[in-house]
């Protein structure tokens, strides 16, 4: 049945950028323009795609019938492309305000894997190969999703070459590596696929993007007023490479362990 999608269909987007190196091989990381983290997020709908699809389309109607807000430059641009659609880097507060009251409204989760960008992790565990660091990201938010007797679809924004085909599988597979053994040796029963997709053709990977956006406002500048106002929908953040919380599951963190201005990467 159509109506049924969300039960098997996942949004997934990421933050932040993959380099480590500028010329010559010099860290670069937390330089202007470049990241000290990288984070892959999921978003699961707990409602059918079509409401949160007619819902985002009022959204954008709203936006782009407001006088006040379709004078704003960013939003001009995007209407002389013919492009329109939301991203949190890009939009004004006004809208990020308006987008974000949205997401309120929805039934949905969200759950994402932040990798901390050290370098001499990334020599080591990567190969210094950025879709190296990519799938090994990936492939930790997909481990625990083997266990269901159903498929999941995963709906997947693009991103050059560490989106190929090539390298998702290769993600697939440590993901199911990883779950076998968490599993102990258990049957893997979950047909996983890839669908690579872009945010103009799928505007419900703008929600992802949201989610994304708010998170990684915590670890690159400690500013959690975004997260904070949508924190009872995001269930699981996962700060994979801080060696320094894995006592305890200390790196893990949901409603009763939220991030904070402590997590703040420095």
């Amino acid at each position: 049945m159509k109506n049924n999608k969300h039960e098997y269909h996942r949004f997934l987007d990421e933050a932040g950028d993959t380099t480590f190196y500028g010329k010559g091989k010099i860290d670069i990381v937390g330089n202007k323009g470049v990241s000290k983290s990288f984070l892959i997020g999921m978003i699961k709908f707990k409602e059918p795609l079509e409401n949160v699809r007619i819902k985002l389309l009022n959204i954008k109607d709203k936006v782009l019938s407001n006088i006040y807000l379709n004078s704003i430059s960013s939003i001009k641009k995007k209407l002389n492309n013919d492009i329109f659609y939301f991203h949190a880097t890009d939009d004004p507060p006004e809208v990020r305000m308006i987008f974000y009251d949205f997401i309120k409204s929805i039934n949905c989760s969200f759950e994402a894997i932040v990798g901390r960008k050290i370098p001499a992790v990334f020599d080591k565990k990567h190969m210094s190969l950025e879709n190296e660091f990519y799938a090994d990201i990936l492939s930790h938010l997909l481990k625990n999703k083997f266990a269901t007797k159903s498929k999941l679809i995963l709906n997947i924004s693009e991103r050059g070459s560490s989106t190929n085909n090539k390298n998702l599988d290769k993600a697939l597979h440590i993901a199911q590596q990883r779950a076998i053994l968490n599993r102990d040796n258990k049957e893997i029963i979950t047909n996983i696929s890839f669908n690579i997709r872009n945010h103009s053709s799928e505007p419900l990977l703008n929600i992802a993007d949201y989610f994304c956006w708010a998170v990684q406002r915590v670890f690159e500048r400690g500013e959690t007023r975004y997260y904070d106002y949508i924190s009872d929908k995001i269930s699981l953040v996962i700060d994979l490479y801080d060696a320094t919380k894995y006592e305890n599951w200390g790196n893990y963190y949901g409603p009763k362990n939220k991030l904070n201005t402590s997590n703040m990467i420095k």
